[in-house]
């Protein structure tokens, strides 16, 4: 089996990063569920306030996180311009990539 080419590796870099991007997005609707719960059952106030710190934490990861997508998408976009006119380029690679492209700015859109 040949070794995975540098398009589908910048392909599968933006993936990563876009299910990353959507599990930050899962946790932290957990995390608020789990605040307005402690905060209906009237819990301990130490451990509400512990939740609300990690639910900033969550939202500081997202900017950054954000640039890694959109620097990933860059760099995808460039690899797709280099290899779409080689002829060993297979289609289906260039068909992902071009689906993580739009996954990606899609992502960047909506929640950036």
């Amino acid at each position: 089996m040949p070794p995975p080419s540098q398009l589908s590796i910048a392909t599968g870099a933006v993936v990563r990063l876009v299910k990353e991007e959507g599990s930050y997005h899962r946790e932290l609707a957990s995390q608020k569920q789990r605040v307005a719960r402690l905060e209906r059952s009237a819990e301990d106030e130490y451990e509400i306030k512990q939740e609300k710190q990690a639910i900033e934490e969550t939202y500081k990861v997202f900017p950054t996180l954000h640039d890694k997508i959109k620097g990933a998408v860059y760099k995808l976009e460039q690899q797709l311009e280099n290899d779409r006119t080689l002829p060993d380029t297979p289609h289906d690679e260039i068909q992902k990539a071009t689906a993580a492209i739009a996954s990606g700015w899609e992502t960047i859109r909506k929640t950036g």
